[in-house]
């Protein structure tokens, strides 16, 4: 399972073998003066959580959903696991504005 982990100045987030193969992505890094905000969401599958579309990435609704969401504005990245609760990291720079991630 996706887990961020804080070292040396930066968040990393950091994928199986499994989910860099169906996310299309590797390991993530941002530096942690980029960290906007982080929010615990209960449910993530909704609108107000998920935006845009998925590409590239895979997904079956409300089993799993990894990799990069794009929509006007920006993308984000995701790492969804059932309906676990997720951690929504907000970004000021970086690839990618939020990472969606399920807690453990």
């Amino acid at each position: 399972m996706a887990r961020v982990e804080i070292s040396d100045g930066f968040y990393f987030l950091r994928l199986t073998r499994w989910e860099r193969f169906f996310a299309l992505h590797g390991d993530l890094k941002v530096a942690k003066s980029a960290l906007e905000s982080r929010v615990k969401v209960e449910n993530p599958w909704n609108r107000e959580t998920l935006k845009g579309f998925r590409a590239p990435g895979a997904a079956i609704p409300f089993l799993v959903l990894l990799g990069t969401m794009r929509y006007r504005g920006g993308k984000d990245f995701t790492a969804i696991y059932k309906r676990k609760p997720v951690d929504v990291y907000t970004f000021t720079s970086g690839e990618f504005n939020r990472w969606i991630v399920s807690s453990t």
